[in-house]
């Protein structure tokens, strides 16, 4: 049995007390990238960790709902994932795109809003951008359908390339009406009006969640932390986890429990699993 790990701070451990008592009440959200699949340098090539799902098929069926909040398109993470058709998992869903896209186990479908006009024209300005910005070799652009993603992993200097286009980027998304959501060497430019707070707040009502976890590893993941914090001025426990890393500091700052990357995450959610009521 894994090791299940004691939270540092005391509303930490309310939270996993009122897990443990209830889990049939509580809803687990989990970003992807970072905390269920290994961050790589190309994100076509990112797959969940390959106890990841043999995880959540454990635990799923014990919760009222698992929750896997990402910026990815809902149907990018659940083929990176690796969650359709999978026994035990009928209570997942997939929250894409911020919350914009939901991907639900129990009908495989994807249900979305229209995309937002800006992400197009955005999209057209970017490469011309990049060149006058000189970003430089290795940074390139990912296509997310609702959303664009300039990364800056590949580049020959990635931390330079990435705050040189921080601010030609802000204006950019501005002007088209949309905002830049930084990351681990990514600049996203997005819709505004959702993040992972907005979804994992609606996703917690929706299922009158009496506990909520959430496990998380990049700046985009701040406003789920948020949105735990304002459960609990409610009444409501939480549990804060950070798949940690030396690329972000922020959540480790501000989480009940660090755990090592999302090897520590699947060993996190199975031991949880094992250790319910």
């Amino acid at each position: 049995m894994d090791l299940l790990p004691t939270p540092v701070t005391q509303a930490g451990r309310d939270g996993l007390a009122a897990l443990l008592a209830k889990p049939h009440t509580a809803v687990i959200g989990l970003d992807f990238d970072g905390t269920l699949a290994p961050i790589v340098a190309d994100p076509e090539q990112a797959r969940a960790h390959p106890d990841a799902v043999p995880a959540l098929t454990t635990l799923a069926p014990k919760v009222a709902s698992v929750a896997v909040v990402t910026g990815r398109p809902a149907d990018v993470a659940v083929r990176h994932g690796g969650f359709a058709g999978v026994p035990g998992l009928e209570h997942l869903v997939v929250l894409g795109h911020y919350g914009a896209e939901r991907w639900d186990a129990a009908t495989g479908t994807v249900t979305a809003p229209p995309p937002h006009p800006g992400v197009a024209a955005v999209r057209a300005e970017l490469p011309g951008l990049l060149d006058r910005v000189g970003a430089g070799h290795g940074t390139w652009i990912e296509e997310k359908g609702r959303a664009v993603a300039v990364h800056t992993r590949r580049a020959d200097n990635p931390q330079a390339a990435f705050e040189a286009l921080r601010d030609p980027l802000a204006d950019l998304a501005t002007r088209h009406g949309l905002i830049v959501e930084p990351g681990r060497l990514v600049l996203e430019l997005r819709p505004p009006g959702m993040d992972k707070g907005v979804a994992l707040l609606d996703h917690a009502r929706t299922t009158r969640a009496e506990c909520v976890v959430y496990a998380g590893d990049d700046l985009g993941d701040l406003p789920a932390y948020a949105a735990i914090d304002k459960l609990r001025s409610d009444g409501i426990p939480g549990l804060l986890i950070c798949s940690g890393s030396t690329e972000v500091t922020e959540l480790a700052e501000r989480a009940d429990m660090v755990v090592d990357g999302p090897e520590g995450v699947v060993a996190l959610l199975r031991a949880l699993a094992a250790h319910m009521a």
